[in-house]
């Protein structure tokens, strides 16, 4: 790694114009034989290499202008601190990298997280604070487009530059130190979601699941989509050569190469209550389909049979045939294979009956369907349920796959099972979001849910139901809404519905991804319903307790939101109440059944739910 000498660096700086040009102020090092400072930071106008190494060549107009760089201060700011604490090297990302060589780049991707873990400490630069503490509450008026902490806590690559050290010390704008990470633990695991446990002892210490790891990254965002992938790298010990250009098929070769060095079947848990209706791979497209993912745990295929025994009684299942087989084929559940046919893995499988029919008025789509089966993985949840995913057979080897049929009644068997890793062209509608109008009226767009969207591109899945929310949100103005965007076996529907939270000004205002999982549930319970009472391609609904109303206008393959300022006359506002009726399935999960209590709707209608 390449080092900056912090005497020389600030020896330089001292008098600039008569520092000697030959001193070097960037020095090669080894990680493990050198102490060393680091620094983390959210990165803005920043010095590269070429500027730090080449500074002393450069005419004085434009030397000046690198010095005024708020990324030159921080460099310098970086060193002062490092000398107070008796550190005679720092690392910097900006400066420390000749980006212009790929192959030196492609090193220090793979290395970073060791370069973190192997440094005496890390100085967290978070610039968005002003104050001499760190926040005791989320601000979403002043960090309103990160969720309401500083930005820092949003940003991909700082998941592992916060779990790699050892010891992190956050500072404000102005250098002052805010605290550090083990005895702010307690809240960074709020607003973070990694366990105390980790943050305190590091990953050796705590065995998180691949799924548990992945869901710390799901809300996080990177510049560059393929660093979504390539800042996960250390976390899971893997390595992979860069592709910038890949786009999201970088965050499926961290998978395969995970699954080369892991045996852990929770790779295959992402979306565990099946909010993302999407077929064909069972890898996940990126990190998000991960996000309710916080809490499962690899299950050893020691205790498996037994829990799986148990998942047999729970529902009713019978008997398991042969114990005693079972449980050798339990050990195979920890050796699996990526091959050109797809996973080699050895599953325990239910199953499904013959597909429901189709509903009369959707008679015209092709109801034809592969069989399905329902797989139980050897990992569960915090309440200690064993996970499930449904497959689709397609010739030799099996979709992931979402069933809407009714599970035999018989006992599970475990199958050798090829699961297909290449994502297959799907039947979906591209869409292009159009929300700029929005910001105009103080409301920022603050994500979708269930997935991701890339830049404004999105897509409906054609098969049977899909559903995406996106959530905006003025705080200032006390008003956050969601727009849902659906299809329903052929239909396309729309719905808002706002957060009353925010419109009441509740103190424990929960963050955005809260409000949309709720949300979401409300309404992909009320899809069919929703399919049919919405024909119109524009919806306008007036936000509760504001001045606000939305239109949201769906033409072709072009979604718009607007939001401009409305006295109330307008449909809404969009409500909902549970009816205390509830759907079980029998992975163990249950639905509740939503009312809507729309001004322009009659009121106490249930609205069926086909899951």
């Amino acid at each position: 790694m390449r080092l900056l000498d912090v005497d020389a660096v600030l020896d330089r700086e001292k008098d600039i114009q008569r520092a000697d040009p030959n001193v070097e102020v960037l020095k090669e090092a080894d990680s493990k034989s050198t102490s060393y400072a680091i620094l983390s930071h959210r990165w803005g106008t920043e010095v590269s290499y070429e500027e730090m190494i080449g500074l002393m060549e450069m005419d004085d107009g434009k030397r000046e202008k690198v010095r005024n760089r708020d990324g030159y201060k921080k460099i310098i700011k970086s060193c002062e601190k490092a000398m107070s604490d008796g550190h005679k090297f720092l690392w910097v990302d900006t400066c420390c990298i000749n980006k212009q060589s790929s192959a030196e780049l492609s090193e220090a991707i793979n290395s970073m997280y060791q370069w973190y873990r192997d440094a005496q400490v890390c100085y967290a630069y978070l610039h968005d604070i002003d104050e001499p503490a760190f926040p005791a509450e989320p601000d979403y008026g002043k960090f309103n487009s990160s969720n309401g902490w500083p930005e820092w806590f949003l940003r991909g690559w700082t998941l592992q530059e916060l779990i790699a050290p050892k010891e992190v010390q956050f500072f404000n704008r102005g250098w002052m130190c805010i605290g550090d990470k083990r005895n702010l633990a307690q809240k960074l695991e709020r607003i973070t979601q990694i366990p105390d446990r980790v943050l305190r002892g590091g990953l050796v210490s705590a065995s998180s699941s691949v799924a548990q790891i992945m869901s710390w990254a799901a809300d996080r965002k990177t510049t560059r989509v393929e660093d979504r992938a390539y800042s996960l790298l250390g976390l899971f010990g893997v390595s992979m050569p860069m592709l910038y250009g890949e786009g999201e098929r970088a965050f499926r070769r961290l998978q395969l190469e995970i699954i080369r060095e892991s045996n852990d079947c929770s790779i295959f848990a992402w979306d565990p209550y099946a909010r993302v209706p999407r077929y064909g791979s069972v890898l996940a497209d990126d990190p998000s389909y991960f996000r309710a993912c916080r809490y499962i745990q690899k299950d050893p295929d020691t205790s498996f049979v037994d829990k799986l025994i148990m998942y047999i009684d729970k529902h009713k299942l019978g008997r398991l045939k042969n114990e005693a087989e079972s449980r050798k084929d339990a050990k195979k559940l920890s050796v699996f294979l990526a091959t050109n046919a797809g996973i080699q893995i050895c599953l325990p499988v239910i199953p499904y009956s013959e597909p429901n029919p189709v509903p009369y008025e959707f008679r015209y789509l092709d109801s034809s369907r592969p069989t399905t089966l329902k797989a139980i993985l050897a990992c569960s949840d915090q309440h200690g349920d064993l996970i499930t995913i449904d497959l689709a057979s397609r010739g030799s080897s099996f979709d992931r796959t979402l069933s809407d049929n009714e599970l035999k009644q018989t006992s599970p068997e475990f199958m050798e099972l090829y699961l297909t890793h290449h994502q297959v062209d799907e039947p979906a509608c591209g869409l292009t979001l159009v929300d700029a109008n929005a910001s105009h009226c103080g409301f920022i767009r603050c994500g979708t849910f269930p997935r991701e969207m890339t830049g404004n591109a999105f897509t409906l899945s054609s098969r049977a139901s899909d559903l995406i929310l996106i959530i905006y949100a003025n705080y200032s103005a006390k008003s956050r809404f969601a727009v849902g965007l659906g299809k329903h076996f052929g239909r396309e529907w729309m719905h808002v519905t706002c957060d009353e939270c925010v419109a009441n000004q509740q103190d424990d205002c929960k963050p955005w991804s809260s409000f949309a999982e709720k949300a979401y549930d409300m309404m992909w319970s009320a899809r069919a319903r929703l399919a049919q009472k919405y024909h119109s391609d524009k919806l306008h609904a007036h936000l509760s307790q504001s001045i606000w109303a939305a239109t949201v206008v769906w033409e072709t393959d072009l979604v718009t939101v607007d939001i401009k300022k409305c006295a109330g006359c307008c449909v809404g506002p969009h409500e909902w109440t549970i009816n205390h009726a509830f759907h079980s399935k029998l992975d163990g999960t249950s639905r509740q059944v939503w009312q809507d209590e729309s001004a322009s709707m009659e009121r106490r209608k249930q609205f069926e739910d086909i899951r």
